[in-house]
C-alpha cells in the first residue's frame, strides 16, 4: 500500500523507516556530515552543504510536509526561527493581522523586531469576519491564525479566515502547535502555510528544540526555501532524528493527552476553587461548533482561572507530580503562570483585555494516569485554599 493511502497513525509510525536503501535501516541514520563531494565538476548528489539540505533533516521535512497536506516543509532551529523565517517574507511598510489572543513570544518577534524593519500589525479576534475586515488595509500582506489560542482556547474557523485571505490576495498562516496535524490539518482548509513549535507536541518529550513550517504552492514554497537558507536557522541531523522518533508516537500521544486533558478538565469545572475553565471540547464552549467542524479532536492544553488569585502561589508551590514550568505538549504534566511567564511581554492592558490575568493558569496535561493528577491538583488546590482561608 502506499503512503498517500495509509491511515496518519500509520504514516506517523512510519517516518523515516524505509528511506535508507543502502542497509535497509529500520531508523533512518543521522548525517552529520556538513558538506558532501560532487562526483565531479556540475554535478551534485543532491546535498552539497548542510544548511541548504541534509539527508537526516530532509527525511522529516518530507513528512512534516505529507502529514500537512503540503507541497514542502523545513525544519528549524526552534518555533520562534520558523516564525521568523515565514516573516521575512514581510518588509518595509507592510501589515499583518494577527489572532488577538496570541503567544507572547510571537507578540514580541512582531512589536519588538518586525517593528524595526517597517512592519506593523493589528491585533483581532480573527473569528469575527467584520473585525478582520475593518483591519484590512491597502499594505495588508497576511492574517496569522493561532488555533486554538494560547493559552484561552479560542477558536477560529479556518476555512472561513482563509477563503477570505484568498479573496483579498493575503497570505494565510496558521499556528497549528495545539492540535498538530493528527487533529487538524489547516492545509486542508485553505490556509497556504503551517507552523508549528515542534519543540511541543511534535517532539512531545521536552527533550529537542525545533520548529516547523509546511507551504501549499510551488511560488511560496520556493520562496521559503530561499528565506530558510539565506536566514539559516536550520535544524541539525541529532535534533531531526529526535523529532522523528518523537512525532513516530504521536497518534498515541494525542489520544491520551486529549481524554487526560478531557478527566482534568471536568474536574476543575466542579472544583469550588476554580471560577472557569477554558477547553473547547466543552459545548458550552463559544467556538465548539467550529472546532468540532474543523478538528478531530482536542489538544491537551487548557487553561483555567482560580477564583482568588491569592491561590496561585501555594497551588504552584504544593504541586509535586505536576511541575510549574513553562513549556508545553510534552508526556510530562506542566502548569505554567502565563501572566509573568508566556506572555509577560504583552503589556498588561492587552493581556487583561483578552483576560490573560492573575488568577489564570495553563494546565498541559501529560500522559500520566488521570486519577494521578486529578489527586495530586487536589491536593495543591485544598492546601492552597487552607492557606488562603486559613490566613483571611
Amino acid at each position: 500500500m502506499e503512503k498517500k493511502q495509509l491511515r496518519i497513525e500509520s504514516r506517523l509510525a512510519q517516518i523515516g523507516s524505509v528511506e535508507e536503501p543502502v542497509t535497509g535501516a529500520i531508523n533512518f541514520p543521522i548525517y552529520p556530515a556538513t558538506a558532501f563531494r560532487h562526483p565531479k565538476l556540475g554535478q551534485s548528489t543532491g546535498f552539497d552543504y548542510s544548511r541548504t539540505k541534509s539527508p537526516t533533516r530532509q527525511v522529516l521535512e518530507e513528512a512534516a510536509a505529507a502529514l500537512e497536506s503540503g507541497d514542502a516543509g523545513f525544519a528549524c532551529s526552534s518555533g520562534m526561527a520558523a516564525l521568523q523565517t515565514v516573516f521575512a517574507l514581510f518588509g518595509q511598510g507592510d501589515h499583518l493581522i494577527v489572532s488577538l489572543d496570541l503567544y507572547g513570544g510571537t507578540y514580541r518577534l512582531i512589536e519588538k523586531i518586525l517593528s524595526r524593519y517597517g512592519v506593523s500589525a493589528t491585533y483581532v479576534d480573527t473569528n469575527d469576519m467584520d473585525a478582520l475586515e475593518q483591519s484590512r488595509k491597502p499594505n495588508t500582506k497576511a492574517v496569522i491564525i493561532e488555533t486554538p489560542t494560547n493559552p484561552l482556547m479560542m477558536i477560529t474557523d479556518i476555512e472561513a479566515v482563509c477563503s477570505w485571505a484568498r479573496h483579498h490576495g493575503l497570505i494565510s498562516i496558521v499556528d497549528n502547535t495545539l492540535l498538530t496535524p493528527f487533529f487538524q490539518r489547516p492545509i486542508e482548509l485553505g490556509a497556504d502555510i503551517v507552523v508549528h513549535s515542534a519543540t511541543k507536541y511534535l517532539g512531545g518529550h521536552n527533550d529537542v528544540l525545533a520548529g516547523l513550517i509546511v507551504t501549499k504552492g510551488k511560488e511560496l514554497s520556493e520562496e521559503i526555501a530561499f528565506l530558510h537558507n539565506s536566514i539559516g536557522a536550520v535544524l541539525g541531523p541529532t535534533d531531526s532524528y529526535q523529532l522523528m522518533r518523537g512525532m513516530k508516537t504521536l497518534a498515541l500521544r494525542m489520544e491520551r493527552h486529549e481524554s487526560n486533558a478531557m478527566a482534568m478538565a471536568m474536574f476543575l469545572k466542579e472544583h469550588p476553587a476554580v471560577s472557569e475553565v477554558f477547553y473547547p471540547a466543552f459545548p458550552d464552549h463559544p467556538g465548539y461548533e467550529v472546532q468540532q467542524k474543523q478538528s478531530s479532536g482536542n489538544t491537551g492544553i487548557f487553561s483555567f482561572k482560580v477564583k482568588d488569585a491569592r491561590y496561585v502561589e501555594p497551588l504552584l508551590r504544593h504541586i509535586k507530580l505536576i511541575a510549574f514550568a513553562e513549556s508545553l505538549g510534552g508526556v510530562e504534566s506542566l502548569m505554567t503562570y502565563p501572566a509573568v511567564q508566556t506572555h509577560a511581554d504583552i503589556p498588561l492592558e492587552i493581556r487583561e483585555a483578552v483576560g490573560v490575568d492573575d488568577r489564570l493558569l495553563r494546565f498541559s496535561v501529560g500522559i500520566e494516569h488521570a486519577d494521578d493528577l486529578i489527586a495530586d491538583l487536589d491536593a495543591a488546590l485544598n492546601a492552597a485554599a487552607a492557606e488562603i482561608e486559613g490566613g483571611a
